[in-house]
């Protein structure tokens, strides 16, 4: 008996090493993309982008999600916010965007292009959705936008990890962590949620602790009914 549990042990500290050193492949799921444009920012960033320009004071940054080609979302994106510029950021290592995607790096180019955005606009939106939801609360935490809109967004990584990989002591082992919870009550933004009824990745309770975690009439919540995580669409936008 003794040994076998030696044995459950062994195999389960293995599992939590595998987690631990192989975590950033299970987050994040590069996307090749032809187009975009690659801008030096503050810093030397370099930062991919897919860009569309209109007249007008209005721009648009988009953070989209795991594994999400973000130049394939323009049209949507175009039919949900006409008139304005639109900024899709290519994460490090999707398209042509060089680098490895980590939390830290992911932030610093969302700051970034932010700065370059705000010199040019006047107004600014910030839309997130799935992984990117994180980086537009934490972004809408420390600079000043108009708006923030959250797409099947989660309270942090590891409340919605731990969801799925119960047994793993995934608090622990995260080092990407994507504390949304954290940076809601910073935002002063008037903000926009919404939630996929049929989510299979972002657990609903994720979703409305995010919600909670906003001050008090500053946030909207919206279930998108009949729809998965993976096609909850950006058409969603306007309905509201």
């Amino acid at each position: 008996m003794l040994s076998l549990l030696l044995l459950v042990l062994a195999v389960y500290v293995a599992v939590c090493a595998l987690v631990f050193f192989r975590q950033r492949s299970m987050i994040y799921y590069p996307q090749a993309f032809e187009g975009g444009t690659i801008l030096t920012l503050g810093g030397g960033a370099r930062v991919g982008v897919t860009l569309r320009e209109q007249p007008g004071p209005g721009a648009v940054i988009y953070f989209g999600g795991n594994a999400e080609a973000v130049g394939y979302s323009l049209p949507e994106l175009q039919a949900a916010f006409p008139g304005q510029t639109l900024y899709l950021m290519h994460y490090r290592g999707y398209g042509a965007t060089p680098g490895e995607p980590t939390e830290a790096g992911l932030f610093a180019d969302a700051q970034a292009l932010y700065e370059h955005v705000r010199a040019l606009h006047p107004q600014v939106t910030v839309v997130g959705r799935s992984l990117g939801s994180g980086i537009a609360t934490r972004l809408a935490s420390v600079k000043t936008v108009d708006r923030l809109v959250l797409l099947a967004p989660y309270d942090s990584m590891a409340g919605a990890a731990s969801h799925h990989f119960p047994w793993l002591p995934v608090r622990l082992l995260l080092r990407d962590r994507y504390e949304s919870v954290s940076y809601a009550a910073k935002v002063n933004a008037p903000t926009t949620i919404f939630a996929a009824e049929r989510d299979e990745v972002i657990p609903r309770a994720s979703s409305e602790a995010l919600y909670r975690s906003f001050r008090p009439g500053l946030a909207t919540f919206h279930v998108v009914s009949g729809v998965g995580h993976n096609d909850i669409s950006l058409r969603s936008l306007q309905l509201h």
